[in-house]
């Protein structure tokens, strides 16, 4: 596996896998690699020949009070990771060529990016947008796995590469999850076992959700009050970012529950902020 730290060695050598008639397939990371990520480097090289996954803890999506700077990291356990995943190469730029000095453009989505996340993360997508147009353009892929875990995330990047034109096939893969249900994210390694379990409060308030549907409540006002109410009785001390019931290809919110509506929410449970996400029809 080969490990490329500069942007114009890997503009070379996706050039080169390009003429000699490959496919490319990318994977964008900010390290700290889980078995959510890896299932995304696995089903990249179901649909290409070769794998690119990158590291890069982009400090453009990072608010101002956000852990940019203990964000966990683990460049040589995630090479590791990649390699066994099969993946074929890993990019590792460094943050001053990513945005040199005078850097000052940047790739913005505007509707679907008003919503849900935007609220509490205003600056959020711009810097996803801009680093994920970025690393299109360095590495030339035919072929973007992204995780329905940040699924307005996975959909603002969809958008984005539909508008822009790039001839990139643009897979969502499901949501991997620990076996309590709990969604895997590198943040979670914060957590002390109980707050650990604790933090199973989203997973649980999005089954409550789901089940309510099933039983034939659609109502958008009652299902979040008792998605609030299983939240606080799992995590007393946890504080509910948003709830929100959208539906799929706007990400507007629904006044009833229907086929294809998703319920999202943010919960910062003891200090850490986490998302999840659950289709409910």
């Amino acid at each position: 596996m080969l490990t490329i730290r500069s942007i114009k060695k890997m503009q070379q050598v996706a050039r080169q896998i390009a003429a000699e008639g490959k496919t490319i397939g990318l994977v964008p990371t900010m390290g700290f690699l889980h078995e959510g990520h890896l299932s995304l480097i696995r089903r990249a090289k179901e649909a290409a020949d070769v794998v690119i996954t990158t590291i890069f803890v982009n400090p453009a999506q990072f608010g101002p009070r956000e852990d940019l700077d203990k964000y966990p990291r683990d460049e040589k356990g995630d090479i590791r990771k990649i390699k066994q995943a099969g993946g074929d190469i890993v990019f590792v730029p460094k943050a001053a060529d990513i945005y040199p000095d005078d850097f000052q453009t940047y790739v913005t989505v505007e509707k679907l990016t008003q919503g849900l996340e935007s609220k509490s993360r205003p600056t959020h997508f711009r810097g996803v947008t801009t680093i994920v147009a970025k690393l299109f353009n360095i590495t030339r892929p035919d072929v973007a796995v992204f995780g329905m875990k940040d699924f307005q995330q996975a959909y603002v990047l969809k958008q984005m590469t539909r508008d822009l034109g790039w001839p990139i096939k643009f897979i969502i893969a499901p949501t991997v999850r620990e076996r309590d249900g709990l969604a895997m994210s590198s943040r979670n390694k914060y957590f002390t076992p109980e707050q650990r379990a604790e933090a199973r409060c989203l997973y649980f308030a999005l089954c409550t959700a789901k089940a309510m549907v099933a039983s034939g409540i659609i109502d958008v006002v009652k299902i979040p009050k008792e998605m609030r109410a299983v939240i606080k009785a799992t995590c007393p001390t946890a504080k509910i970012d948003y709830i929100a019931l959208t539906d799929s290809v706007f990400l507007m919110p629904v006044y009833e529950v229907v086929r294809g509506a998703v319920c999202s929410l943010a919960v910062v449970v003891h200090g850490v902020r986490l998302i999840d996400n659950m289709r409910l029809l």
